[in-house]
């Protein structure tokens, strides 16, 4: 299981369907952006094979800050800008190497070597994908 499902485990619902269908890895990036988020974090084979069965039903929309503003912890974390202290809010490794994990998930394509700019890019993909998912994140936490 990739760091990204154990993030969302920690803020969906079990019966949400980014938890229900997380995968081990994220979707490559799209050749327009690497910012733009897939409508559903499954693959190829499987998003059809999805289609062909059942057509998908509206996901339910989730809170992302009022779930992590009521987390144990979260007035002295700044998990809003902080990928460190989001992990650490959500009870997840925030090693450096974890956050490389993490990266190489999502198909960061920098110098995991400049850990700042690879942690504000991290934190933006967390949104992002958080928001893709169906999470209501802040405008201003996301692209």
């Amino acid at each position: 299981m990739g760091i990204l499902s154990n993030i969302f485990q920690k803020i969906f619902p079990s019966s949400h369907p980014a938890v229900a269908q997380a995968p081990t890895q994220a979707s490559p990036p799209t050749a327009t952006t690497t910012a733009a988020a897939p409508a559903t974090m499954s693959t190829p084979a499987t998003a059809s094979a999805a289609a062909v069965a059942t057509p998908a039903a509206p996901m339910a929309e989730v809170d992302v800050e009022s779930i992590l503003n009521h987390m144990s912890g979260a007035s002295s974390l700044n998990w809003r800008t902080s990928i460190v202290d989001l992990l650490k809010l959500l009870s997840l490794d925030s090693s450096l190497d974890s956050r490389k994990e993490l990266a190489k998930e999502l198909h960061f394509t920098g110098d995991t070597g400049d850990s700042a700019s690879m942690n504000i890019w991290l934190h933006r993909q967390v949104m992002n994908k958080l928001a893709a998912n169906g999470g209501t994140v802040p405008a201003d936490l996301k692209d």
